[in-house]
């Protein structure tokens, strides 16, 4: 069935094309298929475990929440924030050495370290403004990095569906958008800065490697696939973050004018 644009009737190929001009990852034809019957991690089967490993989870979370209200001055501060968050991460890591599959702590854990570090933490000579630690040694702020893009990594590969057409769980679905969205960030910040500094030694990873392109074109990748997994900000990023798509969404667009006239901006 055809729409109207702008008084102008387009086509649905018409559409899809805009659709992908929006979002490359997109595919018309495909959407996640959330599947309540599932549990609700794929790798902690047993309700009772997953239960208390979730609710072991949630104080720490808690802890965290407390801790940034007092940052935001909403409360008094009652500790040193650095070592607060700190033990938080520590207390993460304890949960996942407990549960290495529980890919949701993981996911927790990566957003702790990039709270105290920032995501700029990729970068030589260059600290985030927003970061809690912001005197921290480049050795912390490397070994740091290493764990969160290692943590991001395994949450991708612990829930990512084996097929377009494999069900999730909407919690599963909730935490592989937000590991997806929490790697672009960094990305798309090292991408935005890596002029002002060198990639530090990050354990061997291939990001020691990339050019500022390479960090553009991996933060679209993961907004795309944040979006695609339920995160409208990240996928909205998707194509603003990406120049190649970017090029061709303008290439597109001027074609459309010119095929529609000006009617098709409006």
């Amino acid at each position: 069935m055809a729409s109207a644009m702008g008084g102008l009737s387009m086509s649905r190929r018409d559409l899809n094309v805009l659709e992908k001009i929006k979002d490359p990852e997109s595919d018309p034809t495909t959407a996640v298929v959330i599947d309540s019957s599932l549990p609700k991690d794929p790798h902690v089967t047993d309700s009772e475990v997953y239960e208390r490993v979730a609710r072991k989870e949630r104080e720490i979370i808690m802890a965290m929440q407390q801790l940034e209200m007092q940052l935001a001055g909403l409360k008094p501060l009652v500790s040193e924030p650095v070592d607060e968050y700190q033990r938080c991460v520590s207390s993460l890591g304890n949960l996942i050495a407990e549960q290495p599959k529980y890919a949701s702590a993981r996911n927790n854990r990566a957003q702790a370290l990039r709270r105290l570090y920032g995501d700029a933490m990729l970068l030589q000579e260059h600290t985030d403004p927003r970061a809690v630690a912001k005197d921290a040694k480049q050795s912390d702020r490397a070994e740091a990095a290493v764990m969160v893009l290692d943590d991001l990594d395994e949450v991708v590969k612990l829930l990512t569906p084996r097929s377009l057409y494999s069900g999730m769980s909407s919690q599963a679905c909730k935490t592989l958008s937000m590991a997806h969205t929490q790697r672009a960030a960094i990305y798309h910040t090292s991408a935005k800065t890596i002029n002002d500094g060198t990639v530090i030694s990050a354990g061997g990873r291939a990001e020691e490697r990339w050019s500022k392109i390479e960090f553009e074109e991996r933060a679209s990748r993961d907004f795309a696939f944040g979006g695609r997994y339920g995160n409208e900000v990240a996928k909205g990023l998707a194509v603003a973050t990406n120049p190649t798509a970017k090029l061709c969404g303008q290439i597109v667009r001027e074609a459309m004018k010119k095929e529609y006239g000006p009617g098709f901006e409006a």
